[in-house]
């Protein structure tokens, strides 16, 4: 029975949480401490922390760790499939549709609009980052005493060899965390 009420509550959540993982946080803690009291607070921010730090969707490694916690790994198997079930159906009947009416019109102008949009998002995403890697906050600095110079040195550097090289985003990351290393621990 708890394998099945593990699958209810994160299908709830799969299927209820726009906007991602971080906005999918409060529904699981009403599921998960709320209307089932199967963790602590303590326990619930114990996930949290771990559900970052770990690869993968916030949301899902949440599930899996609340699953592990309350009903071992079935519990783990049966949260995880109840938060991914709704978006993969909802995915592939979106992908059915497009492929079905992506000649029409109407279709093509609905994704003309979007595009747009969805660069906007990520661009701002990404404008967040950078703010917050270069002045700790997610803003637009108040002064140029805020910016660390430091910080946009390895952005400079970096962006520069991803553009000039293309090489793999994977050895500007340990790259730069190399530089971060000489630079913010030598100095």
């Amino acid at each position: 029975m708890i394998y099945l009420e593990l699958f209810l509550s994160f299908f709830q959540i799969g299927l209820f949480s726009i906007g991602g993982g971080y906005a999918a946080m409060p529904l699981i803690q009403h599921q998960v401490m709320e209307v089932h009291s199967w963790i602590t607070a303590t326990q619930f921010a114990d996930i949290v922390t771990i559900a970052e730090m770990t690869p993968g969707p916030v949301a899902i490694n949440s599930a899996t760790f609340v699953g592990i916690l309350t009903a071992g790994l079935p519990g783990a198997i049966a949260a995880t499939l109840g938060c991914i079930v709704p978006s993969c159906t909802i995915v592939m009947i979106l992908a059915y549709l497009y492929y079905r009416f992506r000649k029409m019109k109407i279709i093509q102008g609905i994704l003309s609009g979007v595009r747009p949009a969805v660069i906007a998002m990520i661009f701002s995403a990404g404008m967040n980052l950078f703010f917050t890697a270069v002045s700790g906050t997610a803003s637009l600095p108040g002064s140029l005493n805020e910016i660390n110079s430091r910080a946009v040195l390895i952005f400079i550097c970096a962006f520069f060899i991803l553009r000039k090289w293309k090489i793999s985003p994977i050895w500007a990351m340990l790259g730069s965390g190399a530089a971060g290393l000489i630079l913010f621990t030598l100095s």
